[in-house]
């Protein structure tokens, strides 16, 4: 049975767990990321090979993968010197971008991508590391049928469920809208525990309300723990969902609370944009 083959751009948090989850089941990884001493740690750790060019895993690879931190990052790869749409593609090469970026760089960049004879998908994920370490994503995807069917593999390496939404963009506006209800219930967890403290309730004893009644969910389970350590490294930095919360409304999103909480966001992204995003609480606390 061939192996399939695997170029991946981009190692940051949830890059490194997912590709060592392809590593796991089997796939032939190559990687590239623009600081290569990273690139290296994950040859050392676990045997991927190492490109030093996005251009290098165009050819002699079944699919590319990206995973980068916003449309910039993500157009930059494609389309700039030694990019990927620089390099002559393996017959039938599927790129594959699971960042979230917006549907309009998607469309353009599926375009591209179509005029040299590579496929493309959108396939961001909801998940944070640790649902990323364990295979846990939820892959959100916009494409063709016959690529979403070729890429389940790899999805099914990397998740616990895959979707395909419809056209290119999809998958992108998928992950805005559940971005933005993630946001949404952060600012309120967050909100409440304030209000609870300022009118003498512990935190310990107001999370265990909230973690034991209808009101609590997997989210505020996984940031309580956070927020009692008062540990704030980023799991999911609150700069990317500042970002997310932008899209969104580039998207047209205009409803109240939506509009609220990106405001919110932005305001705290000035200080606090490299901590995890339930540094929104020290936001609010300051308010």
């Amino acid at each position: 049975m061939k192996t399939i083959k695997v170029g991946w751009i981009g190692i940051g948090n949830m890059g490194v767990p997912m590709v060592k989850n392809l590593v796991k089941a089997g796939f032939n990884v190559t990687v590239y990321n623009r600081t290569i001493e990273k690139a290296f740690a994950l040859q050392t750790e676990v045997g991927v090979s190492v490109a030093h060019s996005p251009a290098e895993l165009v050819a002699g690879n079944d699919f590319i993968i990206t995973m980068l931190a916003d449309d910039a990052a993500l157009t930059e790869v494609y389309t700039g010197t030694d990019g990927i749409l620089s390099g002559q593609p393996t017959a039938g090469l599927l790129a594959i971008d699971m960042s979230t970026v917006s549907p309009e760089t998607t469309r353009r960049l599926a375009g591209l991508c179509a005029e040299k004879g590579i496929g493309y998908m959108d396939a961001p994920v909801s998940g944070s590391v640790k649902p990323a370490e364990d295979a846990q994503l939820i892959i959100m995807t916009g494409g063709k049928q016959a690529d979403f069917d070729k890429a389940q593999p790899l999805f099914n390496a990397m998740g616990k469920l895959s979707l395909l939404l419809g056209d290119n963009g999809a998958g992108n506006n998928a992950k805005l809208a559940i971005n933005l209800f993630l946001a949404i219930t952060i600012q309120g967890f967050s909100e409440s525990i304030l209000f609870a403290q300022q009118n003498g309730i512990s935190t310990q004893q107001f999370l265990d309300i909230v973690n034991n009644g209808a009101a609590g969910s997997e989210i505020t389970k996984l940031k309580s723990a956070a927020i009692l350590a008062d540990n704030f490294k980023a799991a999911f930095a609150l700069k990317h969902l500042a970002k997310d919360l932008r899209l969104a409304e580039g998207q047209g999103m205009h409803l109240p609370a939506g509009k609220a909480v990106a405001a919110s966001y932005k305001a705290a992204n000035d200080n606090l944009g490299d901590e995890d995003m339930i540094a929104i609480i020290k936001h609010l606390q300051n308010k």
